[in-house]
């Protein structure tokens, strides 16, 4: 079970990595005011749903405690992250303030992912 648990933690991060990544390469149109929600933001926010879905499954069938908190807050965030990318993928230019909202709301999750125990 340890071995499929890290494989969905991996899937998890390369979710996380797809997201932040298609931020962090528009930040220049950004702040030009042109940037715009690519693909990759969009499948990386739901692969992060499905595999952190999955993760708190496999957990809880492990026997592991899971902080049911915590994976409700990353969820919530998730949730907006998700309805800002989905409502705006078509728009060919973002606000500089949703845009920047699901930047920050991304790390937000990271954090709370990593700090919150």
């Amino acid at each position: 079970m340890d071995v499929l648990i890290n494989v969905f933690v991996g899937l998890h991060i390369i979710g996380i990595a797809s997201l932040l990544g298609g931020f962090l390469a528009q930040m220049k149109a950004m702040s030009a005011g042109t940037a715009r929600f690519v693909p990759a933001m969009l499948h990386g926010a739901l692969t992060m749903l499905v595999t952190g879905v999955a993760l708190v499954g496999l957990n809880q069938a492990d026997d592991m405690s899971v902080n049911t908190l915590k994976i409700g807050v990353k969820l919530a965030v998730l949730i907006v992250i998700l309805g800002l990318v989905y409502v705006k993928r078509d728009d060919e230019k973002i606000n500089k303030g949703v845009f920047g909202a699901v930047g920050g709301l991304t790390v937000v999750n990271i954090f709370i992912a990593l700090l919150w125990h």
